[in-house]
């Protein structure tokens, strides 16, 4: 019998590692999860932290044709699970016809709708597009907590940034337009396709990356669209949504709404 592929893609500033909850849980109702990680990213975040270099230069169009290249390699179509930057990527795909369906978790904006201004603070000094392309962008354990795991208590947050952050390219962050640079035409996604398979948005409402009105107007841009779209806005979470410790309430959301789309481990 042949099993529905997940693949999940991660997100800026965290390792493939911050999806181990998720593959463990999928992989216990059936599903066949698959935590591919970036071009040149290594196995632990210690190892990664040391060579962080293997990531420079990396922008959105070699992870999206990296991601695209994954999915497209399985007798199965998969589902595609993506956390910020990978939720992009993950609609990009889906909007293109890649994959079976999609969740996008408080995913970075696509076409016009523009990110806020606060993550700009993460950058070391100088415009994204003044600062040398191959230039990777740490977070500090401070930085972590005031902007990415707000909603948690600082030893939670602690304990998150040494098992899952590592640094992230600079030139990615310019594609998706972080501190006033040109969006990439990566970030481009065909939300009025009829023909893809069926979409959910997730957000948290006190999400700071990616706040849940950036979320919701990605969801209005597809309001011309016959193909499903579904928003869940999750209360009191931030953008660590996927890796503190209700990230099990998320997960199991995700499920619910693939079973109830008719997206089961065990396709007829």
């Amino acid at each position: 019998m042949n099993h529905t592929p997940v693949v999940f893609i991660h997100g800026t500033w965290l390792h493939a590692l911050s999806w181990e909850s998720w593959a463990e849980r999928f992989a216990s109702r059936g599903f066949l999860a698959f935590t591919p990680g970036w071009p040149g990213e290594v196995a632990t975040v210690p190892e990664m932290r040391k060579s962080s270099e293997t990531l420079a230069g990396i922008g959105l169009d070699v992870l999206t044709d990296h991601y695209a290249e994954i999915v497209r390699s399985f007798e199965t179509a998969p589902v595609i699970v993506g956390h910020s930057v990978g939720g992009l990527i993950a609609q990009h795909l889906i909007g293109a016809n890649i994959g079976r369906a999609a969740v996008a978790i408080a995913p970075a904006p696509i076409n016009d709708i523009l990110l806020p201004d606060a993550p700009a603070r993460l950058w070391t000094p100088g415009r994204a597009d003044d600062a040398e392309p191959e230039q990777l962008v740490p977070l500090s354990p401070e930085q972590f907590h005031d902007a990415f795991a707000n909603t948690v208590a600082a030893e939670e947050s602690d304990r998150l940034f040494e098992r899952y952050v590592m640094p992230t390219p600079r030139r990615l962050l310019a594609d998706l337009g972080y501190a006033g640079a040109v969006r990439s035409p990566r970030a481009v996604v065909d939300a009025g396709n009829a023909d893809r398979g069926p979409l959910l948005l997730i957000s948290g409402q006190e999400d700071l990356m990616v706040p849940d009105s950036v979320t919701r107007a990605v969801y209005k841009q597809y309001g011309d669209s016959t193909a499903v779209t579904d928003l869940k806005q999750f209360a009191d979470r931030a953008h660590s949504l996927v890796i503190d410790s209700g990230w099990r309430f998320v997960a199991d959301y995700v499920l619910g709404w693939l079973d109830e789309r008719g997206l089961r481990a065990y396709p007829a």
